[in-house]
């Protein structure tokens, strides 16, 4: 599955507490050759080490570590190389599997738990920013599910849309004179009342920003009838064939994208100053780690490849560089931005993803504090 796959009521399944053994498997992946040849020997170890610490746990029964065992078989062999992002995920109980292409790297591990690990999955979404994308004319509203260098068609919601055919009525064509412009039909009105309707409760469900394509009549209309629309951080006045692909979409909406995020990137660079202003920043790993974890934290913003080893120390983060950890050591957070974003996340603070060297005089991450 992809990141934008994550809604709150899968992550809410996720974290539920599972019969011992749940197995996550974590591993960093590459995109091309030559690098990806290395991926699938990594899998093979850490497939090996999950098995191994399977059958030395003396907490998991027989039947539980064949019925893993099983499932952790079926996922690798489900997964699909020409779909490699930057990360690995599998999610293995003795009654399930999934699989996690993520958009952000991940360290290498095997978590045996009674949940599954979610950090990582978080963090992922977190960083693609997801959005929505409706193209629409006057008979046909299709939804697009989007990030940055990504686009799907998503088939949900009552999407994709096509109004009914209506039969030509020439006594009605005879007395008018010509037939009724598009725009003004009340059988488009009423379809495009039902795409707003959709919309509406898609957006209700996964809040995201939202682009339009489509002939600006048409974006008018949807304008008019309905509210949902309105609200659009983004518009593409032009027409769209039924049959473009998701690649040539995606090429339509990269200047809109491009200038949503300058602006977004302003939005945040305010705020920052804005807290500082009033004394409620915190700036470098430590301080916005100490501020998420008392909940004080209103909006963090990561630099988009910021990652971190860290030692936890006295209640303090010590970054560890330049040798070996013992993962084992309770102390060692491989990946502590990831649980960091979880955390935020988790506490109602907004958490966003900056360009690279964005925030290089703050340490690459700073928050703006709500007291």
């Amino acid at each position: 599955m992809d990141t934008d796959a994550l809604t709150a009521g899968l992550l809410q399944g996720l974290r539920a507490v599972k019969p011992y053994p749940a197995l996550s498997l974590t591993m960093p992946t590459h995109r091309r050759a030559p690098d990806n040849a290395q991926d699938a020997v990594r899998l093979r170890n850490l497939v090996a080490e999950a098995v191994g610490r399977l059958e030395a746990d003396p907490a998991v029964t027989r039947e539980a570590r064949t019925a893993l065992k099983e499932q952790l078989d079926r996922a690798v062999t489900e997964v699909d190389p020409r779909r490699a992002l930057d990360a690995l995920v599998l999610l293995v109980t003795a009654d399930e599997h999934q699989i996690w292409q993520l958009p952000r790297t991940v360290p290498a591990r095997v978590v045996l738990s009674d949940s599954y690990l979610t950090r990582n999955l978080v963090a992922a979404k977190a960083q693609a920013q997801p959005f929505w994308a409706l193209t629409v004319s006057a008979d046909r509203a299709v939804l697009w599910s989007g990030t940055a260098d990504a686009l799907r068609e998503e088939p949900g919601g009552g999407f994709p849309l096509t109004a009914p055919q209506e039969p030509s009525d020439p006594q009605r064509e005879e007395r008018v004179g010509d037939t009724p412009s598009t725009f003004s039909d009340e059988e488009t009105r009423n379809f495009l009342r039902t795409v707003d309707e959709k919309l509406r409760a898609v957006l209700a469900e996964d809040p995201r920003p939202l682009y339009l394509v489509g002939l600006a009549p048409a974006l008018a209309l949807l304008d008019e009838v309905g509210e949902s629309a309105k609200p659009a951080v983004g518009r593409v006045t032009k027409g769209v064939p039924a049959d473009m692909s998701p690649s040539e979409l995606l090429k339509e909406l990269r200047p809109a994208l491009d200038e949503r995020q300058q602006r977004f990137a302003a939005e945040i660079d305010g705020r920052l100053d804005e807290a500082r202003g009033r004394r409620a920043f915190a700036g470098g790993l430590d301080e916005v780690w100490a501020a998420v974890r008392e909940g004080r934290a209103g909006l963090v913003a990561v630099e988009e490849h910021f990652q971190q080893t860290v030692r936890v120390t006295d209640g303090h983060l010590e970054p560890v560089t330049g040798e070996t950890v013992d993962l084992t050591d309770g102390t060692v957070r491989e990946d502590i931005v990831d649980e960091l974003v979880e955390a935020a996340l988790d506490s109602g603070a907004d958490v966003v993803f900056l360009p690279d060297g964005s925030l290089a005089e703050h340490g690459r991450i700073a928050a703006a504090l709500r007291y």
